[in-house]
């Protein structure tokens, strides 16, 4: 967990040998990432490849006390059981040679010593930034750091996103409500639509982000200003709230100087409304760094943690 590059080098070696192959992901419930979502990874990264089976499997028949003779043997017995007969083994790890005994089949040994691919799933995890260039596309978005760059009207968050996105060569996610609207006569409806807009837009660009996704606003956000201008709290909004986790809120303060345009109406509320989209963070226990001075001193704070993040 999760497939990498040196699995990939592995399976494309042992296809050259095999009318059929079958990639066999096992999996736990206690899994740290989600069995279904590595499945469809592997699945989407051979889609063009008949010959390759992608199976799922049920990690239950492991006794990891054994030695590896011993232990291999029950995984053959699975594997008997599950399976077409199997003809050849190919691995590149230390229990290869014994699991293909106990399955009567020929073993191919594939770069055990890792140089070519100077990795490991367990190191991706544990630093995924550092072995990015290992991660397939597919695999990169479930690593990619959210950053949410959160608060009032006027204080710096457009710009901000656009210029860490630059900084850290990577994507950033605009106030897509800017694209969807041209005044604040809004209905229920506009806010649905502003919700799904800025939705998609994270899940899209988040496919092609390096590393870091700077945001520029949440659906928190739509629902704050949803209740503001409809007076009321729209229910279908929370839905929308849950499909997108950040990994780190900036919230921005007030403390800049206010910059009128068509649709910004609440200058005269600015203390008020940076108070509530605070509260709507500290209700929902939601971790934040409160980023105020001016436009250098901001852009600093924020570029000394995403600095530290990459580290």
């Amino acid at each position: 967990m999760p497939i990498h590059n040196g699995h990939i080098a592995l399976i494309k070696y042992a296809k050259s040998y095999c009318d059929e192959l079958i990639v066999s992901m096992s999996y736990t419930f206690n899994d740290t990432i989600d069995s279904k979502l590595r499945y469809n990874w592997i699945r989407e990264i051979f889609k063009d490849e008949p010959r390759i089976k992608v199976e799922l499997i049920l990690d239950d028949f492991d006794v990891e006390e054994l030695a590896l003779p011993e232990r291999t043997k029950i995984w053959a017995n699975k594997m008997k059981k599950v399976y077409p007969p199997v003809d050849v083994v190919i691995s590149s790890e230390d229990y290869g040679v014994p699991f293909a005994e106990n399955l009567g089949a020929e073993c191919l040994i594939f770069n055990q010593e890792r140089n070519v691919f100077p990795v490991s799933a367990t190191l991706i995890r544990n630093n995924p930034f550092k072995y990015w260039d290992f991660i397939p596309a597919v695999v990169r978005p479930y690593f990619v750091k959210k950053i949410c760059l959160y608060g009032p009207e006027s204080t710096g968050k457009s710009t901000m996103a656009e210029k860490m996105a630059k900084l850290y060569n990577t994507e950033f996610v605009p106030e897509v409500a800017r694209e969807l609207i041209v005044n604040n006569d809004l209905t229920e409806d506009d806010f649905l639509r502003i919700a799904v807009a800025q939705t998609q837009r994270v899940i899209e660009k988040t496919k092609t982000a390096n590393k870091l996704l700077f945001c520029d606003t949440d659906v928190i956000t739509t629902q704050i200003y949803a209740k503001h201008y409809l007076g009321y709290q729209l229910s279908e909004l929370l839905e929308f709230e849950k499909l997108i986790s950040y990994d780190q809120y900036f919230l921005l303060n007030t403390d800049v100087a206010w910059v009128a345009d068509n649709l910004r109406d609440l200058g005269d509320r600015r203390e008020e409304m940076y108070t509530l989209f605070e509260q709507e963070l500290l209700k929902r226990n939601i971790n934040y760094i409160s980023i105020e001075g001016n436009y250098e001193q901001r852009e600093s704070i924020i570029k000394s943690f995403i600095d530290e993040l990459i580290k």
